[in-house]
């Protein structure tokens, strides 16, 4: 276009803005300015499921705006079903199923062929599932779907590849003392779940040291099988020409063993403060105790209740008190973790320096005891409801976290209405809902205080530098003053003593 044809381009398009604010079109104010509400009404599973031939389940939507296809496969089972004595199998399963070639390539040669097809391949195993996905170009299909169907049905487990992934774990666990937050997760995971349960359970020198190639080949083969087997499709495909693919690749997949349920944890624990020596400037404070399962029917209630206590951020009651009015941390907050077979967990969290530790704990406590003996007020309530329903469509906004969402709701047997009903229920909370849960689901008088560094210091608390005796806090305010000290755990067997408990 020449420099006058756009000059007059312009000149018309002033021309109809003219005649519109001539129209009166334009409020005289911005606040003046209405809007169309935006409604959005959550995807519904079904919409999107399938089924194959052998019965697995397929989840696929469809978008064309690039020449991109992700296909993942989920399966149920992991680390849950690791056995005895072989803490780190499902790691370096995953880990291998990805790296150590196929049955046609070995692992460099899998690698370019992957990187020729700008295929991008992973794979890996976790608590409860596990998965490997494909995103490809459109164009490369054929090849990328065969090289990646060759990686998830037949790993080759390369020795040599076994032996560097062993040798980086091994070099890992050397270290993993040196690290205070490490330590404190670990701890409560041993105090909450057990070491013989999955959550709690971690690799040693060991059990990395007596995994083989036939242990890794035999877990692989438990869980990935058509019988543990949801897929997702997401990109530009045709639906029809992809479920023909998929059935077809089926055939020749022998069903396997179905993975066993998950099994929930039999450790029961004391009430308490509980430390683990270690000289370290900044200190670790973890407080909590098993929480609530995620299909609980208080669920909802609980979750406003803890964001209004620490969950939210800034927002929340135990940033506000231990990070901004008192400054004795840079992260504060808490954390209702939910699971399906089981209660999870609730947990408080701050880091924060030894001689404020005492008095940072102290305050989360009046957090504990103020919500459940004052209602929330209605403002901060609708803050939280206001929070989690605007930002409920980011949930499905992405079309491959939908179907992932898709699958774990039918792998988890999560009510159908589920996502329908949700804000609905969510402005259903009020005061007295909140406080309930706070009575019923939050227990102090029960929950464990884990801390993380120099004891002596730490127990003295601030009552050498506090000037206000009112604000002097010393860890003989809980408990009675009792402590259990946990024995040093060596980093490569996590062996140690018995513990101690000093009153």
């Amino acid at each position: 276009m020449n420099n006058a044809l756009k000059i007059m381009s312009v000149g018309l398009a002033l021309g109809v803005a003219s005649s519109a604010l001539a129209a009166g079109d334009i409020p005289g104010h911005p606040r003046e300015i209405q809007f169309d509400e935006l409604l959005f009404e959550p995807p519904v599973a079904s919409d999107y499921r399938h089924e194959l031939s052998n019965g697995t389940p397929v989840f696929m939507a469809i978008s064309n705006e690039f020449p991109l296809v992700t296909i993942r496969f989920s399966f149920t089972g992991g680390e849950y079903l690791e056995p005895a004595g072989k803490a780190g199998l499902a790691s370096l399963t995953g880990q291998l199923i990805r790296t150590g070639g196929n049955s046609a390539f070995g692992p460099s040669e899998m690698d370019e062929e992957f990187d020729f097809l700008a295929a991008n391949a992973s794979a890996s195993i976790g608590g409860t599932t596990s998965g490997a996905s494909i995103n490809y170009l459109t164009s490369t299909f054929d090849d990328s779907f065969a090289m990646f169907m060759d990686m998830v049905k037949t790993p080759r487990f390369d020795a040599d590849r076994l032996e560097v992934l062993r040798s980086q774990m091994l070099e890992g666990i050397k270290t993993r003392n040196d690290d205070g937050l490490q330590i404190a997760i670990r701890e409560m995971g041993f105090l909450m779940w057990g070491q013989d349960h999955f959550e709690g359970r971690v690799a040693t020198k060991g059990s990395i040291e007596s995994i083989t190639v036939d242990d890794i080949s035999a877990f692989h083969a438990r869980i990935f099988n058509p019988s543990n087997l949801m897929i997702s499709v997401t990109g530009d495909f045709d639906r029809a020409e992809m479920l023909t693919v998929l059935n077809d690749a089926m055939e020749s997949w022998k069903m396997g063993e179905v993975s066993g349920d998950v099994p929930a944890p039999t450790q029961t624990f004391t009430p308490g403060v509980y430390y683990y020596e270690k000289d370290q400037p900044q200190v670790q404070v973890l407080i909590g105790h098993r929480g609530i399962q995620r299909d609980n029917p208080d669920a909802v209630d609980v979750s406003i209740m803890n964001d209004i206590l620490g969950g939210s951020g800034f927002t929340s009651r135990i940033t506000n008190t231990v990070r901004t009015r008192e400054g004795l941390a840079y992260t504060a907050g808490s954390v209702m973790s939910n699971r399906v077979e089981y209660p999870g967990m609730f947990m408080s969290y701050f880091f924060t320096k030894t001689p404020t530790a005492a008095f940072a704990t102290k305050l989360v406590f009046d957090e504990f005891d103020l919500i459940q003996k004052e209602a929330a007020s209605t403002d901060e309530i609708e803050i939280m409801q206001n929070s989690a329903i605007e930002t409920f469509p980011r949930t499905f906004e992405s079309k491959r976290a939908m179907m992932g969402l898709f699958m774990s709701d039918e792998r988890t047997g999560r009510a159908s209405d589920h996502w329908q009903t949700y804000r609905d229920r969510v402005r259903s909370v009020d005061p007295a809902g909140v406080q309930r849960a706070a009575n019923e689901y939050l227990h102090p008088e029960d929950m464990v205080i884990l801390i993380v560094g120099p004891w002596d210091e730490i127990k003295a608390g601030n009552a050498a530098s506090e000037p206000d005796p009112e604000r002097m806090v010393t860890m003989d305010a809980f408990f009675d003053g009792k402590a259990t000290e946990i024995p040093q755990r060596d980093a490569e067997t996590m062996e140690s003593g018995e513990t101690t408990s000093n009153d």
